[in-house]
């Protein structure tokens, strides 16, 4: 059996998504079709107007229909920390956790010189304006552990270095409340070579 057309067409347009296989949009065409047709419609219309308003930020290069982001224009931010991420989606982890003050640039993505992928497509170039305009002192190189990240990572260090800027990256290790036997060997090792001295309070 196979559905009519537009539906078929419903069905495959779902499949962009990450994740979403045959089965998935399938069940997501049906249970619009069938159980939620208002919540289809609403979907339909903020998907349209997102798609169409929302942008990157001018300054950080985070999504938002602003040509400055709230993060940007906000003056209780400290300016003289910046963090480095490669997606929209990192800013809002770090975000969420509350523990962090300072300015973003976003990457969009990190270096593949196999996928053709270099340091103008990524905007280290406006990374490095910002850097020397702003009077940036520390630089928070937080891209993702992968090889692209690190190779991404020590790539933005050898360009900002020569600036004089204070340059860090994110710690790894062990997980709050994980067990070290389920823990991978990569990260139990970056976790002895980052090791901090101990504290009792």
């Amino acid at each position: 059996m196979s559905f009519s057309p537009l539906v078929e067409r419903l069905m495959e347009s779902f499949r962009v998504l990450p994740g979403v296989g045959p089965k998935t949009a399938q069940r997501m065409t049906m249970h619009l079709l069938e159980r939620d047709r208002e919540g289809g419609q609403r979907l339909a219309e903020v998907l349209g107007e997102a798609l169409e308003r929302v942008g990157y930020c001018q300054r950080c290069r985070t999504l938002t229909e602003e040509t400055i982001c709230g993060l940007c224009a906000s003056t209780r931010r400290d300016d003289s920390v910046l963090c480095v991420v490669e997606s929209p989606a990192d800013l809002l982890a770090i975000e969420e956790a509350r523990g962090y003050q300072g300015r973003y640039f976003v990457l969009h993505g990190h270096l593949s010189p196999l996928d053709g992928v270099g340091p103008e497509d990524i905007g280290l170039d406006l990374l490095d304006g910002r850097v020397a305009e702003e009077g940036v002192e520390e630089v928070i190189l937080a891209t993702n552990p992968t090889v692209e990240g690190e190779a991404t990572a020590h790539y933005i260090a050898s360009q900002l270095g020569p600036r004089g800027v204070k340059l860090s990256r994110l710690a790894y290790g062990v997980p709050m409340g994980g067990e070290l036997e389920y823990v991978d060997g990569g990260t139990l090792s970056r976790a002895f070579n980052g090791r901090l001295p101990f504290e009792s309070e």
